[in-house]
């Protein structure tokens, strides 16, 4: 007796539906998108240092032959010379920047905030030290406690933060041609129209970095050296708010050195006052005026900027510091998926 043949299935009951691999690949897709989401503002910074580092990364690729080397290279330089000086200066200005609030808080009316702004401490004379720390802790022992919580875990999250960048920044920039490509190959979009998507992610990466950080970092700069000139205590926190409000049109930096110059007449010093309107007026107005206007060319998000403004505040709001990054982003990448829609309509 022969045993039973079991022939193979035919390919018919082999076949898959489509519908079924179509709801896989998005299902997978979406949880591998919640599984990066938390590590987006890295990622995003790291690709456009990556578009921005391209024409640096082709000479000094050519200088080191290779490009993992020159990848290498400017990574190590981008940490030494950006990452560790800043991370220095945010955490010495944390410091200035709470003693600053404290001296506002304990100020008792308008006339003694603006005294307080020019003055070493607050409008009472009480100056912030470490021993104030010991009847808060006894009086918010759990609040407390729960503050430090955070601030570990934000540091944590910090230099994990910094960790995916530096990794992401060397891998882009040594593959990012492939990478690219790639995911140009796997998206089930038109190449042609995810070009357009690039393009304009790498625009606004650029616009917000030249067009408008770096005329924010300008004229902040150029603030405190003027606060430093007329003795301005906390000037590098003044300088640091001078460059934030900097992107507010028509006002701008005079939310900053405007209550300086009040402060400084309100004290008596009505000459150092002049200065610092004059100086406000014509040499940090005339940055912005000229500056904003020449760099705009090099590097502008094309966005009316009152949009511009509102998707940094909307962005502020809902997700916090990074949104002035995700906002723009985000409004930009949907008026070009407008104008896709609209092209592909057309030529329908």
């Amino acid at each position: 007796m022969t045993a039973p043949r079991h022939d193979p299935p035919s390919n018919g009951s082999l076949k898959v539906q489509p519908g079924a691999l179509r709801w896989g690949a998005i299902l997978f897709t979406i949880a591998a998108g919640l599984m990066i989401w938390p590590m987006w503002q890295p990622l995003v910074l790291a690709t456009w240092f990556a578009i921005f580092a391209r024409p640096m990364m082709n000479r000094v690729s050519r200088i080191t032959r290779g490009r993992h080397r020159a990848a290498a290279v400017l990574t190590v330089l981008l940490l030494l010379l950006v990452l560790v000086p800043v991370g220095l200066f945010v955490a010495s200005l944390v410091s200035a920047a709470a003693e600053l609030l404290q001296s506002l808080l304990k100020s008792k009316g308008g006339k003694s905030a603006l005294e307080a702004i020019v003055s070493g401490g607050s409008a009472d004379g009480h100056k912030f030290a470490l021993s104030d720390f010991v009847p808060l802790t006894k009086e918010y022992g759990e609040r407390a406690f729960g503050l430090a919580t955070s601030i570990a875990g934000a540091t944590a999250t910090g230099i994990l933060g910094i960790f995916v960048f530096v990794l992401a920044a060397y891998t882009f920039l040594a593959e990012g041609r492939e990478v690219y490509n790639w995911i140009e190959a796997h998206l089930p979009i038109a190449p042609r129209n995810f070009s357009r998507y690039a393009s304009a992610f790498a625009e606004t990466g650029r616009g917000l970095a030249v067009g408008v950080g770096l005329t924010a970092v300008i004229q902040g700069l150029t603030a405190t050296v003027a606060y430093l000139a007329l003795g301005i205590p906390r000037a590098f926190v003044l300088g640091v708010l001078t460059a934030a409000v900097s992107l507010i049109p028509s006002v701008g930096t005079a939310l900053v050195w405007g209550p300086v110059a009040v402060g400084l007449a309100l004290t008596g010093h009505w000459g150092r006052a002049v200065i610092m309107v004059a100086i406000g007026i014509f040499v940090i107005g005339l940055v912005d005026n000229l500056l904003r206007p020449l760099l705009s060319r090099h590097g502008s998000v094309q966005l009316p900027m009152f949009v511009l403004l509102v998707a940094m505040f909307g962005g502020l709001a809902t997700v916090g510091a990074w949104g002035l990054l995700l906002g723009p982003l985000l409004v930009r990448l949907a008026a070009e998926a407008v104008s896709i829609e609209r092209d592909e309509r057309v030529e329908r």
